[in-house]
Parts: structure tokens; sequence; C-alpha cells
């Protein structure tokens, strides 16, 4: 039995699922479900399918069934689908984490961008570069940090992230904006313009 993963490209694998970021509008939303067997064709070689290689993404293929992405994506990758795609975080921007939030976000004495996204997420690496940019650009006026929403699901579920790219503005502790979807850097210009002293 086969079934296909898609993380930005299709890759055929033994096992019983399909797990596919939906791209709509420039924002990302994750589906899991059952696959029907795939003929893998010429690439099929004993219950291993070739797999094709994405930049910074990782895949082990072996015969696990009925498992949730999620606790597939923590399992070992002795078994099952595994895909773990490598953080790139680059430029201006720092990591936030759920246990680095409190101190590095709302204890902040800036106002400060969070970008929260996820390595599988389009186009959350579309608008990466441009966070980048405006980390740059307001540096010392303003800190722009990302969260991975995969490694820290207790912050993204505490500000209700249903979506991502999701861009928040905090100032002294408290929310003062979101911007959902990858939008133009004029978009997120004007936002933090607002939030400036």
């Amino acid at each position: 039995m086969a079934a296909v993963l898609e993380l930005g490209v299709a890759a055929a694998a033994a096992g019983a699922m399909a797990c596919r970021p939906l791209h709509q509008g420039g924002v990302c939303s994750s589906v899991v479900a059952a696959a029907s067997p795939l003929r893998v064709g010429h690439s099929q070689v004993l219950g291993r399918a070739a797999l094709p290689v994405c930049r910074g993404l990782r895949v082990s293929v072996s015969g696990r069934t009925s498992r949730s992405a999620a606790v597939v994506r923590s399992a070992p990758a002795s078994r099952g689908i595994v895909c773990e795609a490598q953080e790139t975080v680059t430029g201006g921007t720092g990591v936030v984490s759920d246990q680095t939030f409190q101190k590095l976000v709302l204890e902040s004495d800036v106002p400060v961008l969070v970008d929260f996204w996820a390595p599988w997420c389009g186009p959350c690496r579309m608008i990466a570069p441009i966070i980048d940019e405006l980390a740059r650009q307001y540096a010392g006026k303003i800190r722009c940090l990302k969260l991975n929403t995969d490694e820290s699901p207790y912050i993204a579920t505490e500000y209700g992230i249903r979506s991502i790219p999701t861009v928040m503005i905090f100032k002294r502790g408290e929310k003062k904006d979101t911007v959902i979807g990858a939008v133009p850097k004029s978009t997120l210009t004007a936002t933090i313009e607002k939030y400036l002293d």
C-alpha cells in the first residue's frame, strides 16, 4: 500500500496517510487524511519508494499505519512516514518559543513583531526575507521574532493562531495588531509604523 506525502513536492511512500499543506491566498492550513493505494511505478523498490529531495526536508518511510501527523512527526524514525523540515531562521530575526515568550515578547521595552510560522508553509517562507529586511530596517526600534507553531503550540493556541503566516505586533506586553497571510512589505511597514514611539 502506498500513500502520498505532499510538503511542497509530491512524494510517493509506503504507508496509509497523506499529509498535505494547503495554500490558499497566501495562507497555510494543514490537512491529514487517509490515502488510497497509489501505484508508484518504476521508483518503488521492495515496499519503499524513491522520494524527491527538497532542500531542508528529510523524509523517512516505513510501514506504520493509522497515526496522526503530529504523533508520527515525533515518533522514532524506525516506522511510519516521518517528516522533519529543518528550521532556517536568517537575517536579523530571533527565535521565540513557549518558554521564552514571556521574557522576549511580553516584557520587552520595545515593540515586538512576532511571525507565527511553520517550516512546511510556503507562504511563511515567502515572507521570511521581508521579515528579515524589516528587522534590519527597524533595528533598535522594534524587535522581530519568529515562533515556529509546530514547536511552540501553547503560545500559538493561546493567541488563536489558525492560519499561518500570522504576524502580531506586541507593545508593552499587549497584543496590538494582527496581519494574516503573505502580505507585501508595505502592509507590514504601515502596521509597524503605527506602534513606534
